[in-house]
C-alpha cells in the first residue's frame, strides 16, 4: 500500500504585512502634511526616522496579491526623503526667528504698533503706518519710533538671520492720496518701504541684502468697506524671505 505523502504546512501568509506598511505610510504623510516645517527640528526628523527603521527591520521583503507593495528598500528611501525635506535647516532657522521676534517686540506687539506672521512667503514683521507714519506722507515719526527702528535692526543682524535676504513691502488703504509728492497710493506705498530701510540702514542693517516694493492697494488684508479694515491695510511689510523667495 503506498505511503501517503505528509502535506507541509501551509506557511503563514505575510499579505498582512503589506497592507499594515501602507497604512503606517499613510499615517506618515498625514502627520508631516500637519507639520509647520518652520517648526520641526531635526530630534523629530530623526525621531520618525527610526520608527521607519523599525518597521524596515521588522518587514523582509513583503508582498500583497492586491494593492501596492512596500519592501524595505522603499521604507529606506521614504526615510531619508523624510530626513532630508528641503529648508529644513532654513525652517528651524526661521521658526526660531519667529519665537525671538515674538518675544523681543511684545509691547509692540500688545499696543498693535507691530504684527508677526508667517506665510509662503517667510516670516513677516508688518509695522502698522498709523503708528509709524504721518498721515497721507512717508515721513516717519522718528522721535516716537526711533527705538523699535532700532530695535528691528539689531534684530536683522542677529546671527541666525546672516545669511537671509529681506524684502520690505509698502502698502496702502483704498483711499486716494495725490499731492506733489505722492501723485497716487503707489508713490507713496514705495516712498515709505524705501524711507523704512533708509533708517533700519543708518542703524547698522547692510543695505545689499534688502529689496523694496510698493503695492498701493492691491494687497489688502482686510476689506477697505471700513476705516478698521483700512486701517489694518495701511502698513509695511518688512519679509524676511524663505529661500524659495530670494
Amino acid at each position: 500500500m503506498a505511503k501517503r505523502e505528509k502535506k507541509e504546512p501551509a506557511k503563514p501568509s505575510t499579505a498582512w504585512m503589506g497592507t499594515y506598511g501602507d497604512m503606517i505610510t499613510l499615517m506618515l504623510c498625514f502627520f508631516v502634511m500637519l507639520y509647520d516645517p518652520s517648526e520641526v527640528d531635526t530630534t523629530t526628523l530623526s525621531q520618525i526616522q527610526a520608527s521607519l527603521a523599525i518597521q524596515e527591520e521588522s518587514m523582509e521583503n513583503p508582498t500583497t496579491t492586491g494593492g501596492m507593495s512596500l519592501t524595505a528598500g522603499r521604507l529606506a528611501d521614504l526615510g531619508n526623503t523624510v530626513n532630508s525635506l528641503p529648508s529644513v535647516e532654513k525652517g528651524k532657522s526661521l521658526g526660531l526667528a519667529k519665537k525671538k521676534a515674538i518675544s523681543l517686540f511684545a509691547p509692540e506687539i500688545h499696543s498693535a504698533k507691530i504684527t508677526i506672521s508667517s506665510d509662503e512667503r517667510g516670516l513677516v514683521i508688518t509695522l502698522a503706518s498709523d503708528a509709524f507714519f504721518e498721515e497721507g506722507s512717508a515721513d516717519l515719526n522718528i522721535e516716537e519710533t526711533r527705538e523699535i527702528l532700532l530695535k528691528l535692526s539689531k534684530f536683522f543682524q542677529e546671527p541666525e538671520l546672516q545669511k537671509r535676504r529681506f524684502r520690505i513691502e509698502g502698502h496702502t488703504d483704498s483711499n486716494p492720496v495725490s499731492n506733489e509728492k505722492y501723485p497716487s497710493n503707489w508713490e507713496l506705498s514705495a516712498a515709505r518701504a524705501l524711507n523704512t530701510l533708509h533708517y533700519l540702514s543708518d542703524f547698522g542693517v547692510d543695505e545689499s541684502k534688502f529689496s523694496i516694493a510698493g503695492y498701493a492697494d492691491t494687497r489688502p488684508v482686510f476689506s477697505n468697506d471700513t476705516r478698521e479694515g483700512q486701517a489694518y491695510n495701511r502698513r509695511v511689510d518688512i519679509i524676511i524671505l524663505d529661500e524659495g523667495h530670494f
